[in-house]
């Protein structure tokens, strides 16, 4: 089994212990997720996690790099219970050997989106031809490059919504499928493991499953061009709702003979409040856990899109506690993650029993498909160089043990929503095997 590790909260006292990161990487098989080690399926019961949004990434820090702001936040992303984050963006040019060392620690997995909202470093979903450079794909590759060798981190997305609207998919679909190719031959030349790259896509039905199909198909024009995985963002469970009224029933159906592992990137619609995550429960159940492989709610902290679990106040050093992170703490203590003896049992009853089987290849595009265009062929030659001799890395990325010199205290307060003093942290963890 994979060793649990835990960080004690020690209120007014420092206590330190030395911490040397240690998780097992996970791969894929199949339609699932799995422990490398113990070929245990892996479920993702986790959070988006962009404290700041857009403006968080520059050249002097992004969410990862601030030792005392991940101390800060993975405290309570352990106290939550989630074993998966998602990251929109970093700045590959920063040291972030802390913050994954903690995440290590903590048994937490690191799902992360190659593009950032920087110049120079996303696709023009209209124009993507203009935005596909070297310049581009050399930080793509630093991402890939610095992150692959961090056993945590789980995947890659190329991609967010980039197709969203009918211009976008007459225009996009070939560059997301020609930067996945680039990610992954990529990392065959020049990592120390290959971490599984997929792809976001918008909640919309009509161009939700076709480019699921495109994204998973094989073309020779795209050397490893396939999806290893596909996320799916969904905001259609809204307060109380059953599996069949919110619409999951069907969306469950349109993915269920899909070859590649399915999982929600973004899910927790807050059309009613405060959230009840009442989607949880059948999303770890029999009636979902052999099509999707859990998912990841939206999101950690308050911004203005009002999706918060908490409210970080950095000029009081503060952060309060609200309701929805009492309910999903509720809900991710609650449900346990499918075990191997439990999907056995529903893939032996299932209409694809050979689902939890090794892909050792992928079907065959197909000439077109439905609400995407896929003729505009971009150029194969723009990465090459790159593949061949790689880029070059401002810091060689690496688990650190952690000494009581290294470690950073953390001088927050954390309050409750009903506005009483939970907790104080001007201590450090404690790691417990």
């Amino acid at each position: 089994m994979r060793t649990n590790f835990l960080f004690i909260i020690v209120i007014f006292h420092k206590v330190i212990y030395q911490i040397t990161a240690f998780v097992h990487p996970i791969e894929i098989f199949g339609k699932f997720f799995i422990d490398s080690i113990t070929r245990e399926p892996f479920y993702l019961k986790g959070l988006d996690y962009q404290p700041g949004g857009a403006a968080a990434v520059n050249l002097k820090e992004d969410v990862l790099s601030n030792p005392s702001k991940c101390i800060r936040d993975i405290v309570l992303m352990q106290d939550l219970g989630v074993n998966t984050i998602r990251v929109y963006s970093v700045n590959p040019d920063l040291d972030h050997d802390f913050c994954m060392t903690l995440l290590a620690k903590a048994g937490i997995y690191l799902v992360l989106d190659v593009n950032s909202p920087l110049p120079g470093q996303h696709l023009n979903r209209y124009e993507p031809w203009t935005t596909y450079t070297m310049g581009y794909i050399e930080h793509v590759f630093k991402v890939v490059d610095v992150f692959s060798k961090y056993n945590n981190t789980l995947a890659y997305f190329a991609g967010n919504e980039i197709v969203n609207d009918k211009r976008s998919a007459r225009n996009s679909p070939p560059y997301v499928k020609q930067l996945i190719s680039d990610m992954k031959q990529y990392m065959i030349k020049n990592s120390p493991r290959v971490v599984p790259v997929g792809y976001s896509a918008a909640d919309d039905l009509q161009y939700r499953i076709p480019l699921s199909k495109y994204l998973e198909c094989e073309h020779g024009d795209f050397p490893h061009g396939s999806v290893d995985f596909y996320g799916v963002n969904t905001y259609q469970w809204c307060g109380h709702q059953t599996f069949e009224t919110s619409g999951y029933d069907k969306l469950t159906e349109a993915y269920r003979e899909y070859a590649k592992p399915v999982f929600f990137s973004e899910f927790g619609c807050n059309e009613v409040t405060p959230r009840l995550f009442e989607e949880i429960e059948p999303m770890f159940s029999p009636l979902m856990f052999t099509t999707f492989s859990g998912g990841l709610v939206y999101e950690y902290s308050l911004e203005p899109n009002e999706y918060g679990l908490v409210k970080i106040d950095e000029s009081k050093k503060s952060i309060t506690i609200l309701e929805d992170f009492k309910t999903l703490k509720k809900m991710y203590h609650t449900v346990n993650t499918p075990t191997p003896e439990e999907v056995a049992h529903e893939l032996a009853n299932a209409d694809n029993p050979n689902s939890f089987k090794k892909i050792t290849k992928a079907s065959e595009c197909d000439s077109e498909y439905e609400n995407i265009e896929i003729t505009k062929q971009p150029s194969n030659a723009i990465g090459k160089e790159f593949i061949e001799h790689g880029v070059d890395l401002t810091h060689s990325p690496s688990f650190i043990e952690l000494e009581s010199e290294d470690m950073h205290s953390v001088e927050y307060k954390v309050y409750d929503v009903d506005g009483g003093l939970a907790l104080i942290l001007p201590l450090l963890l404690i790691t417990k095997n």
